[in-house]
């Protein structure tokens, strides 16, 4: 084309011009379908469209559709894909040539195409920032030495015998119409693996695996973390010989990434487990993919479009004629949203396998009241006598939900919460009394209590760090060992059975070797009582992941004031029913997944007009508010938000769900033609707030 318009009222008429004529292009060098249209690479919402250039015939062999190339856009040099090739274009000049290839490699696969259009539709974003997410960085030199090494031979797979998912309901049909190369849609809570009851998670999911292989279909499976994603390669490995398993994750580094990216689009392998961004790897002929733990917000996408990686396969599923298959230790309430809409199957074991295979839970509840004064502290004996009684055996694990030394301080006079005189954000206490601001890092200088005016600090909560030492002293002569990200000595993998206190945040269990004789789960109060959206939920899930590391017969106590529903499905190990429960709560309320919601975030006057125009379309609207600042809680915060941002919500129920995307993305693409102040939308967000 020729050079762009880049003026404000021009950029709007990209959009508003009326549609015109094709006309013929003939390459005076014999190029065929000499036009390339290209989706350029720009965070600008209004120019996600193509734009007709003209192909060298320098470049004819080169420029493939899904290549990368560089092309002249508003006076410099743009990047983009090249998503078609044509011999007509509507624009009425001189096409602009392509300027250069990239890199002959076609990144972008016709099936990466109708995804990225996809995610981009459902989350009211862009191609662009979808592409972002699925085309890692361009590595040269990985990308070479894929290309010269030879192609490995894939060996040939049979159907497996259905030993471990015989204990599932559903099981064996799920693995029969992936091997007929169907596309079964399965949701399965899976139990710990007992001898002769049921098996490890990492061998159900290779049955699954070599049941896609054995129709000549590749397998892609999601964890939450690089590290899952390397033990799971390892474990797959071993578990299906000779075939290459690879691992993609952006914490592997750009020449690694791209290497194990470059694989997968060559066909050089067709099974890799990944985290988040992997749900879009180029997998030759997809027959299978899989998500494990879907609740873990870790695989929800931080960039935009914001969407979560559960939500990508679902939408390859559809688009690929793929199986989906979504497994955990604790249903999710997204993945109980898909059963109950008759759009997958629970695969569910029957309830004396459960009970068979399930740890042994407990919620003490009339014992601590017997033990008076001592039933009512943080470690009570109940739990001194349970972990005195285990820890002769082997390891046992105590589970902490903050992790740090005193990850809240207060007031000593009149028991405030002590904030930041800078930012506002809570004040930490680490090990030696030293004070600092959890989100700028700032020591406080003359602090003084805003309500009372004392200039007294206390620990309002007890972090791993500080339960280690309590522990270290309540039991002399045994090892403590204290796992997490904040921790000296970070998270650890794993331990092996010696006698020892293994003190861990949630997501940061060691694996024991053998099980753990015990597992106490500490403020359980604290976890499940928030006010928050699926606080409930996440909790149950994290005693859940804690619990299942318990060896057979280990004792689980749950201490603390557990939310009581919550606790109680728990204990009966109902995930399925407790999901359930949530889900028709959500709906009473008209909260995600029951209803479509967008939260809005923004200037103030810019959330207004959205939520006024969505409420003259028939949508519900809530707010605006003033946003939560930069690091509150585990609200995911916008690189782009200044202080004083506003926010918003635009709910609808399912049926227009796709009608609510379309809108926001068409308000949005309006809104950037114009100039006018950003809006960041996230479409079914985990945290309303």
């Amino acid at each position: 084309m020729g050079e762009p318009m880049t003026g404000a009222a021009q950029q709007g008429e990209l959009i508003a011009a009326p549609a015109r004529p094709e006309r013929r292009v003939t390459s005076p060098d014999g190029v065929v379908d000499p036009v390339a249209r290209v989706l350029l690479d720009t965070p600008v919402a209004h120019l996600d469209r193509l734009f007709d250039y003209l192909v060298p015939a320098a470049l004819d062999a080169s420029a493939q559709v899904g290549t990368r190339v560089a092309v002249r856009f508003g006076g410099q040099e743009t990047r983009g894909w090249i998503w078609e090739r044509g011999s007509t274009t509507t624009h009425p000049g001189t096409l602009t040539p392509v300027r250069r290839v990239v890199s002959d490699l076609p990144v972008v696969t016709p099936a990466t195409m109708r995804l990225a259009e996809a995610v981009a539709e459902r989350s009211a974003g862009s191609r662009p920032d979808v592409l972002r997410v699925a085309i890692p960085p361009r590595h040269a030199r990985a990308a070479a030495s894929v290309r010269e090494s030879p192609a490995p031979v894939l060996p040939q797979w049979r159907f497996p015998e259905a030993i471990g998912w015989g204990a599932y309901e559903g099981g064996e049909e799920m693995l029969r119409a992936l091997a007929d190369g169907g596309a079964p849609r399965s949701v399965v809570t899976v139990l710990p693996g007992r001898a002769g009851f049921t098996r490890p998670w990492p061998e159900l999911l290779a049955d699954a695996a070599r049941a896609a292989l054995s129709a000549g279909r590749g397998v892609l499976v999601l964890v939450a973390t690089a590290e899952m994603a390397e033990d799971l390669a390892s474990a797959l490995t071993e578990l299906l010989p000779d075939e290459p398993v690879v691992a993609l994750a952006a914490d592997h580094g750009p020449a690694r990434r791209y290497r194990a990216f470059t694989r997968l689009l060559l066909g050089q392998a067709r099974v890799v487990v990944g985290t988040r961004g992997a749900a879009f790897a180029p997998v030759p002929d997809l027959g299978l993919a899989v998500i494990w733990d879907d609740g873990d917000d870790r695989l929800d996408e931080r960039h935009a479009p914001y969407t979560h990686a559960r939500t990508v396969l679902a939408l390859r599923s559809s688009l690929e004629h793929c199986g989906l298959l979504i497994a955990s230790h604790a249903r999710s309430v997204e993945a109980q949203a898909y059963v109950e809409r008759g759009w997958a199957r629970s695969l569910v074991a029957p309830r004396s396998v459960v009970r068979a295979a399930a740890p042994r839970v407990e919620v003490p509840g009339v014992e601590l009241e017997a033990e008076g004064a001592s039933g009512a502290a943080r470690f009570p004996s109940f739990a001194h006598r349970a972990v005195r009684a285990a820890v002769d055996d082997g390891p046992v694990l105590i589970q902490v939900p903050r992790g740090g030394y005193a990850p809240l301080v207060a007031c000593a006079t009149c028991r405030a919460p002590a904030a930041c005189a800078t930012c506002g954000g809570p004040m930490t206490m680490e090990r030696g009394g030293a004070v600092a601001c959890r989100w700028c890092g700032r020591a406080p200088h003359g602090w003084h209590c805003a309500s009372c005016g004392s200039d007294r600090l206390r620990m309002r909560s007890v972090g791993s760090a500080r339960t280690g030492e309590e522990l270290g002293r309540a039991f002399p002569g045994v090892g403590v060992v204290v796992s997490g990200a904040r921790e000296d000595h970070g998270v650890i993998a794993e331990v092996d059975d010696s006698p020892r206190l293994v003190v861990a945040t949630p997501g940061a269990e060691p694996v024991a070797q053998g099980g753990y004789r015990a597992v106490i789960l500490m403020d359980a109060g604290a976890l499940s009582s928030r006010v928050d959206m699926g606080a409930t939920v996440e909790a149950a899930r994290r005693w859940t992941n804690a619990a299942v590391l318990a060896g057979p017969g280990a004792r689980i106590i749950v201490l603390g004031g557990p939310e009581p529903v919550a606790a109680q499905h728990f204990l009966r190990w109902d995930h399925e029913g407790f999901a359930r429960r949530e889900l028709a709560e959500r709906e009473e309320l008209h909260l995600p997944p029951a209803w479509r919601t967008a939260r809005l975030d923004g200037p103030r006057r810019a959330i207004e007009d959205l939520l006024m125009a969505g409420q003259a379309e028939g949508y519900e609207a809530l707010g605006p508010v003033e946003a939560p600042r930069v690091g509150a809680g585990r609200v995911k915060a916008s690189q782009e938000a200044v202080q004083g941002a506003h926010r918003g919500v635009l709910r609808a129920p399912v049926s227009r769900g796709r009608e609510l995307a379309l809108w926001l993305r068409h308000r949005l693409r309006d809104r950037s033609a114009h100039r006018e102040d950003p809006v960041r939308v996230e479409l079914d967000p985990t945290h309303l707030w």
